[in-house]
């Protein structure tokens, strides 16, 4: 997300941090080129204008203009107008309320809604340990009861039983009284989606609001709509009291302009973030990381949780003593590490949230592919035990059969043997202590705003 205005961004910010002083002249060239990469970046244009004339007045304060380094105070300003835009602080749901919390899932057809219904469960079993009952009162779109149901038994809750022939309203209430006879600390409701706002979906889901008065009213909205999300979600909040939006397939978003539009629009803040299709893919939306991350600056605490919450501590501690023992790093160790790397959403996921990862050009952007790490392991996968363990005996007879096996060619076999040969060698410095001298080594070869 955000990959086109980091990158526009990130050019006019270095120029201007390259300037010995701010003037008139360069603070208005600076604004302008701001202003154009918000509206790229499909920005709605009563927020582009109303950020540019903040930046401006701020940045021709004296405070700046005497500064030592006003290059850096001009970019402090745009990321505290970023996280005023996106709204100041992080806000979570609001659950404390007599039990069950109701919680009413909303939006247009084809947004995500119920997939985003599956990731807020499980979010909340697992971050919040919350007992949740969710159920579908959308009985207008063929198999969404029966989707909902199996996405319920992948993150562990309870599903409520409804039908298309019953009436959307009862179904909310009867999932309701059945949510407070059982004690669940959480009740969500998926409704129906449309194509538009219309009265009809409209005068219903307004029913469903009265009959079970919920506690939180989400709008669940695709972000690369852009303006149109917070142009969508506004006229949904003048029907129905909306507490909180949740954006989704931001992984396919490279603009952001729903994420920068939505709170000033509506007034509303963005709860959560959808990062692709897992149920595991779904975050707190935190604007004062999310601006560090448009300015290229990365996104450090949300990996950190992230690790914390993905990663398989157990294998990690049982790799560390493998090297500290002198045992060599094999091509197991490799496809787990791959595979770590995965479960934290991908290669792509990860440069998104490392600092001065977003200063890399879009070219070697591009070239970042977590297909290509699907491959590895697919070539990995068709290896012996033994081969795995000691890849120097692969030859080219094995070599033909492991490309044959992984629908590959030799030459991707030979290029992973050789790629796996130099991480071999940087895992050997490791386990001897050389990791501060190896970080001297890649610091002139690592992307400018790298930690080293």
């Amino acid at each position: 997300m955000f990959e086109n205005l980091t990158e526009r961004l990130g050019k006019t910010l270095r120029n201007i941090r390259g300037t010995g002083r701010l003037t008139e002249d360069n603070i208005k060239d600076a604004v302008r080129e701001v202003r154009m990469a918000l509206l790229e970046a499909d920005v709605a244009l009563p927020v582009v204008k109303e950020f540019a004339a903040h930046v401006r007045e701020k940045a021709l304060g004296a405070e700046v203009l005497k500064s030592l380094t006003p290059g850096q105070v001009f970019i402090k300003i745009v990321q505290d107008e970023l996280v005023r835009v996106m709204g100041e602080a992080s806000e979570s749901l609001d659950l404390a309320v007599q039990p069950p919390a109701v919680i009413l899932m909303a939006g247009l057809q084809g947004a995500g809604k119920t997939t985003t219904v599956a990731k807020l469960a499980r979010w909340l079993k697992e971050q919040r340990n919350k007992s949740v009952l969710v159920v579908s009162a959308d009985v207008y779109r063929p198999a969404a009861i029966d989707q909902l149901m199996t996405l319920a038994g992948q993150v562990g809750a309870e599903f409520f039983p409804s039908s298309s022939k019953d009436d959307p309203v009862a179904i909310a209430t009867a999932a309701l009284d059945h949510a407070r006879k059982k004690f669940f600390d959480v009740l969500i409701i998926d409704t129906a989606g449309r194509l538009h706002i219309d009265e009809q979906m409209m005068g219903e889901i307004k029913r469903i609001h009265a009959a079970v008065n919920p506690v939180e009213t989400l709008f669940v909205v695709d972000s690369m709509t852009g303006q149109d999300a917070a142009n969508t979600a506004r006229a949904f909040d003048e029907a129905l009291p909306l507490t909180g939006v949740i954006l989704t397939k931001t992984d396919g978003d490279a603009r952001g302009g729903a994420a920068l539009s939505i709170r000033q629009i509506t007034g509303k803040p963005i709860k959560f973030l959808g990062a692709g299709e897992k149920t595991d893919a779904l975050e707190p939306f935190h604007p004062d990381r999310v601006a560090s991350r448009i300015l290229g600056m990365g996104d450090v605490l949300t990996l950190v949780e992230e690790a914390e919450r993905k990663l398989d501590k157990e294998k990690a501690a049982k790799l560390a003593k493998k090297l500290s023992k002198g045992k060599g790093f094999d091509l197991e160790d490799f496809r787990e590490q791959i595979r770590q790397m995965n479960a934290m959403g991908g290669i792509s996921s990860l440069m998104d949230k490392l600092p001065g990862m977003g200063n890399l050009p879009q070219a070697a952007r591009n070239q970042i592919d977590d297909s290509q790490f699907k491959r590895t392991v697919a070539i990995i996968d068709s290896m012996t035990p033994r081969e795995r363990r000691y890849p120097d005996i692969i030859k080219g007879s094995r070599k033909r059969r492991i490309a044959a096996g992984s629908g590959t060619q030799v030459q991707d076999v030979n290029r992973l043997l050789k790629q796996f040969a130099q991480m071999q060698k940087m895992m050997k410095k490791l386990s001897k202590g050389g990791m501060g001298k190896m970080m001297r080594m890649m610091k002139g070869k690592l992307p400018p705003g790298m930690p080293f």
